[in-house]
């Protein structure tokens, strides 16, 4: 890995000097304020919680093996970033599954806000920009995935956070032409898979407010087995997907048909219970199902919703699985 020539940082050179002499609790103290961060940065190249927390944990091992290579010419918040983007790399060669014909990103899996809460502003980077919504969003997640693994990273530290192009040349070991080609070429392919920009809500109305009241109309639907509420509340070209199941329903119409033939809103299916609660800087719904003659209602899947123009425009379901990444109980 490259040295990147950036400012140095404010850890001090009495603190410098101890993580190079191999002193691992001030190490573990410094290192250990960025995880949050970088596990957002890992997330975004590689699309996994999970492997993002696997990522972090071997950035901190490669970090402490080379301690000694940090010379305090960058800040070692800097340096981690250019161990993480590397170790993301290694990781995401050694994916055995691949996304689809269809721009399927089966391993996909959200974020839980309260994680993201955890990101801590800094002099060296706005909380802003590390967790800006339309780069945390399942939609940007889905379609980074389909750059290839070098355009990814060029994407994500020049555009996200907002390297420039010659301290991102030194990090992945290239020339900054390669890197400037790198990331136009990225960026008109991100084109191609981002949902049009598009504007969530009328002008002067109060997007939070406005985005509850969508929240809860959707959650006394789902209740209520009323599959016609339902469909009033989602656009016409609404899509609809289960990672990590393949396939993706396009259209409000086919989206309903499917919930519909999978036994929603019959006695035989049994009745939902949802608690709402938010992932990946989205609203999102927990669904508990009490089957006929249960007793309690059980964790059955997580919908993450996409809201466009007061609608929703895309519905991502997930496995119950990822409850207790968001503090749900198993049942209610």
């Amino acid at each position: 890995m490259g040295t990147v020539d950036v400012m140095p940082g404010a850890e001090g050179t009495a603190v410098v000097a101890a993580v190079r002499g191999g002193d691992r609790t001030a190490f573990g103290a410094l290192a250990e304020r960025y995880r949050p961060e970088l596990q957002v940065h890992c997330y975004r190249m590689l699309g996994s919680l999970e492997d993002a927390e696997d990522t972090v944990q071997d950035t901190f091992l490669r970090a402490w093996r080379r301690r000694t290579t940090f010379q305090g010419r960058s800040s070692f918040r800097a340096w981690l970033y250019g161990i993480a983007t590397n170790a993301s790399l290694d990781a995401v060669a050694r994916k055995r599954r691949r996304a689809t014909a269809s721009s399927e990103v089966l391993w996909l899996q959200p974020y839980p806000d309260h994680l993201l809460d955890a990101v801590a502003p800094s002099e060296e980077e706005p909380e802003a920009a590390i967790v800006s919504k339309e780069t945390i969003e399942l939609a940007f997640l889905v379609a980074i995935q389909q750059l290839p693994p070098t355009q990814r990273a060029v994407l994500i530290v020049r555009d996200v956070l907002g390297w420039s192009a010659k301290e991102t040349a030194s990090l992945l070991e290239s020339s900054v032409p390669a890197v400037n080609s790198a990331l136009q070429r990225a960026r008109a392919t991100l084109k191609k898979h981002l949902p049009a920009r598009r504007l969530e809500w009328a002008p002067g109305a109060d997007p939070s407010e406005q985005e509850r009241a969508l929240l809860q109309r959707y959650v006394d639907a789902t209740e209520r087995d009323d599959v016609d509420g339902l469909a009033e509340l989602m656009s016409e070209d609404a899509r609809f997907s289960m990672p990590p199941q393949p396939g993706t329903w396009q259209g409000r119409d086919v989206v309903v048909a499917s919930w519909v033939e999978g036994g929603f809103g019959t006695e035989e299916f049994g009745r939902l219970r949802c608690l709402p609660t938010r992932a990946n800087m989205q609203p999102a719904v927990a669904n508990y199902l009490r089957r006929p003659g249960d007793e309690e209602y059980r964790a059955m899947a997580l919908d993450v919703l996409r809201i466009a123009d007061g609608l929703v425009a895309e519905i991502v379901t997930f496995p119950p699985e990822v409850f207790p990444r968001f503090g749900l109980p198993p049942t209610v």
